[in-house]
């Protein structure tokens, strides 16, 4: 694997600053509230597109910015339309609970103060309680696919006043088998609405969906090079166990390893590795499907606040994480594929800052 070295990028300039959307004033206070100084490329490019009500299809990997891209003018829409006599709604679709819930809580950030409430349809959760919201009205629909079309079937989620619809990860949804689900999902949405399709890849099958869902589309890709550019990649050569997690204990114990995503296969892997290095005295959390939804949610919590700066992680259950600042990610167990490959280290050498993927490979 070619090691390469940091490379600057050139930062990218906006059209825009925040000031120029024709926001309400009080979604300008939540923007300033939320630290957001120059929009990021995905936002400078689609907030304009999606003000005019045109559908969107936005190449974007996870930690770009999309979300508030959508979430900002789809929160002016709504408000907007606020003294219609029937609510309208946005439903977001996203493919695993901990991005549903990134996102809804990015909503409540954004949506101080509007009187808008959300839920997040998620697995894993009570749905009584979902349920219980859902009647009470709410503007933001925000969930994975299962647990949405089991409040579809149980007639408790009605989406035929919901004019707005986002995808978020499109082709993350593809891959964990929620085709189906989502040709269901959006079939119960009115024929006239405004999609937003997010995607990091563009297969066949995605270009297929886009081409039911979507009319007119305006394309927005921000994929470069950049992330693989900021990286500085490396294999670390071993000849057994012990000496493997020796050689991780040293890449763990140097400066600068500040926050660091481990990757294994297999969840039991997982929970051992977690178990080795907790007794060695490192701060580490681990999740796998096999975790409660609040124990994944409370440890992904306690890695985002630096509680602990080790995060142990299946593929399947890193999918839609979106954390900041983390400096390493290690391939603790060689991933299946290129792409997988590039999924993972893709978490690190974010907005313009170095990173460093590290992965283990037989001597």
């Amino acid at each position: 694997m070619k090691r390469n070295q940091y490379v600057e990028e050139k930062p990218y300039v906006s059209k825009h600053s925040f000031a120029d959307f024709p926001f309400n004033s009080q979604l300008h206070k939540n923007i300033t509230r939320a630290g957001f100084v120059n929009p990021r490329p995905i936002q400078d490019q689609a907030i304009p597109t999606v003000l005019k009500g045109k559908d969107v299809f936005g190449m974007a990997n996870t930690g770009t910015g999309k979300t508030a891209a959508f979430l900002l003018p789809l929160i002016e829409k709504i408000y907007k339309t606020k003294g219609q006599a029937k609510r309208e709604t946005v439903l977001i679709i996203a493919p695993t609970r901990e991005l549903a819930l990134q996102i809804e809580s990015d909503f409540r950030t954004l949506a101080f103060g509007f009187g808008m409430f959300s839920v997040a349809c998620v697995g894993g959760l009570p749905i009584m309680r979902q349920i219980g919201e859902l009647k009470r009205g709410i503007s933001f629909v925000i969930g994975t696919p299962g647990r949405l079309r089991d409040l579809i079937d149980r007639k408790v989620l009605d989406l035929s006043n919901c004019h707005s619809v986002v995808l978020d990860e499109a082709d993350r949804m593809l891959d964990m088998g929620f085709r189906d689900d989502m040709l269901f999902i959006i079939g119960k949405t009115p024929k006239e609405r405004q999609t937003l399709f997010f995607s990091a890849t563009l297969s066949p099958e995605i270009k297929k969906l886009t081409g039911e869902f979507l009319k007119e589309p305006t394309f927005i890709s921000v994929i470069t090079g950049e992330t693989l550019k900021n990286i500085d990649q490396d294999v670390i050569r071993v000849k057994n166990k012990e000496e493997k997690l020796k050689k991780l204990h040293e890449v763990l114990k140097r400066d600068g390893s500040d926050k660091v995503l481990i990757f294994r296969e297999m969840k039991h892997s997982v929970d051992s590795l977690a178990k080795e290095l907790s007794h060695f005295g490192f701060k580490v959390g681990a999740i796998h499907g096999d975790k409660r939804s609040r124990e994944r949610i409370r440890t992904l919590d306690l890695f985002k606040k630096n509680t602990i700066n080790i995060l142990i992680a299946t593929d399947v259950a890193a999918r839609g994480l979106d954390i900041p600042n983390i400096t390493h990610v290690i391939n603790y167990d060689v991933p299946q594929t290129y792409d997988t490959y590039v999924h993972r280290i893709g978490r690190t050498g974010r907005s313009g800052k170095p990173g460093t993927a590290l992965t283990f490979v037989p001597a």
